[in-house]
């Protein structure tokens, strides 16, 4: 059985992906994958629908959309096997005092802008505390580089980052604040496939699944330095150090759930931030969105 998956964009919380790859873990469970580039965040979702690649990873954030937008057919998205079930994202500033969400009403926030989650799922955060989000003095067109660039002279007091740039930010003297995966479980990424690609290819998604819910154990065994060493080639612009630090802070948070079956409760989360942040209009169903071998009971 051969597999066309193709990654979401390059990240370093998408490590699991990678290492199950350079592992071998695939290929012993009985499938060959071949690996695809995608060129931007959710790129991959047309190749899906044309029949281009049978599978990708990403946000479940995108099936909830569709779900919201048109009804169900043979080529729409589904969810399986939840790999980040936690929220990768953290705001850091130049600040090491006590920070509560409540501060940033006073302070100015750089926002993540290459992908929508992660302010979606801070908007819920502050809603939860009282705040208005629309509140915040945000700016929301840079780059995560771009932001970390302000923090460090002084155009923003706090940019929301994921790693590398957590940790880089860091070394520049800067603090985490606060760390999104301590909210708890938000179903983050999965496998993501149309119904009719997952009847035809049940059997080989059943594999890879096997082979992610070996990422748990393995890293246990290993640690974030031999997991460093093994996706070196994924990630050629990043020395070991940061990749283990940054590896370190996502095995201690229990970001990576690496299970066949989504979060309910991660999904409920996901979904109530984008309806009330106005991404979509509805809450749809977690039975219409995950498929029917990766429900959680």
């Amino acid at each position: 059985m051969n597999i066309r998956l193709a990654e979401n964009f390059r990240a370093v919380f998408y490590a699991p992906f990678y290492a199950t790859v350079a592992l071998g873990f695939h290929r012993e469970e009985g499938v060959d994958i071949t690996l695809l580039d995608s060129p931007s965040p959710g790129a991959g979702i047309s190749d899906l629908v044309a029949g281009r690649i049978d599978c990708m990873w990403g946000g479940p954030l995108r099936v909830i959309r569709e779900r919201d937008e048109k009804p169900m057919g043979d080529a729409s998205l589904m969810a399986f096997c939840e790999v980040a079930g936690k929220d990768p994202f953290c705001l850091v500033g130049k600040t090491g005092a006590p920070f509560d969400l409540r501060d940033l009403q006073r302070l100015k926030l750089g926002s993540v802008s290459e992908v929508p989650t992660p302010w979606l799922c801070l908007e819920q955060d502050l809603r939860d505390l009282g705040v208005d989000p629309g509140a915040i003095q945000r700016v929301a067109g840079n780059t995560m580089p771009a932001n970390l660039e302000a923090l460090a002279h002084g155009g923003i007091d706090v940019a929301q980052v994921f790693e590398p740039f957590v940790t880089l930010a860091e070394r520049q003297g800067a603090h985490v604040l606060y760390a999104a995966s301590a909210r708890g479980y938000t179903a983050y990424t999965t496998f993501l496939s149309t119904v009719a690609s997952i009847e035809r290819n049940r059997d080989a998604f059943e594999a890879m699944i096997r082979a992610v819910e070996r990422f748990g154990p393995w890293l246990q065994a290993h640690g974030p330095a031999e997991l460093a060493r093994v996706v070196a080639t994924f990630y050629p612009d990043l020395s070991q150090d940061v990749l283990v630090s940054a590896f370190t802070r996502y095995r201690d948070a229990g970001l990576w759930t690496c299970r066949r079956a989504v979060s309910r409760a991660g999904f409920a989360r996901l979904a109530l931030s984008m309806r009330d942040s106005g991404f979509v209009r509805s809450l749809p169903a977690y039975e219409h969105c995950v498929a029917d071998f990766a429900r959680e009971a």
